[in-house]
């Protein structure tokens, strides 16, 4: 079992899916929770290195985790990413700039959680009395993919355009077909 835990604390099985299914393979163990409460629990009971938390959840909101986690001081040094679709609710209870988390706003690409991963972990560093943040395992996540995400976009891309033009093609392969079968 890994030493390296990251907990995703979010109402949505599909967010939470999501995350994983955008987090690089690495040495590391994926924690979820469905609620606050639940989520908080394992904060104290599973010393997660990363914690991305929702800010609209049942039974104890992510507000309320938040401001447990921002009293506790061997707590603020776990690098948070804070996520909401609706940035205005986080803003009326927390001004910008953020100085203890990182935002995301829903939906995210892969791209941006990764940032948002290294932001937590610098601005986490300022509390840090211990190396949880400077895991290497953990640092993997935040590698510089930015390269290979342009390159796939670029494929993507043309393979789009290659296939309007197969539409396009077949389209008229199909008319054609009508006209000669009329």
């Amino acid at each position: 079992m890994s030493n390296h835990k990251i907990l995703v604390i979010d109402d949505s099985k599909v967010i939470r899916m999501h995350i994983r299914d955008m987090l690089p393979e690495g040495n590391f163990e994926f924690l979820e929770a469905k609620d606050g409460l639940e989520g908080y629990n394992l904060i104290r009971t599973k010393n997660p290195n990363l914690i991305i938390l929702d800010f609209l959840l049942p039974k104890m909101s992510g507000w309320e985790v938040f401001q447990q986690i921002e009293s506790e001081d061997n707590l603020k040094s776990i690098p948070l990413v804070l996520m909401s679709g609706r940035k205005e609710e986080v803003v009326e209870k927390i001004p910008e700039p953020f100085q203890h988390f990182a935002f995301i706003e829903k939906p995210f690409d892969q791209k941006q959680l990764i940032q948002a991963i290294k932001e937590a972990i610098a601005k986490a560093k300022q509390y840090s009395p211990k190396p949880t943040v400077s895991s290497p395992k953990l640092e993997e996540l935040t590698g510089d993919y930015s390269t290979d995400i342009q390159t796939l976009h670029a494929q993507i891309a043309q393979m789009q355009t290659e296939m309007e033009t197969i539409k396009k093609q077949m389209s008229q392969l199909v008319a054609f077909i009508k006209q000669k079968l009329a």
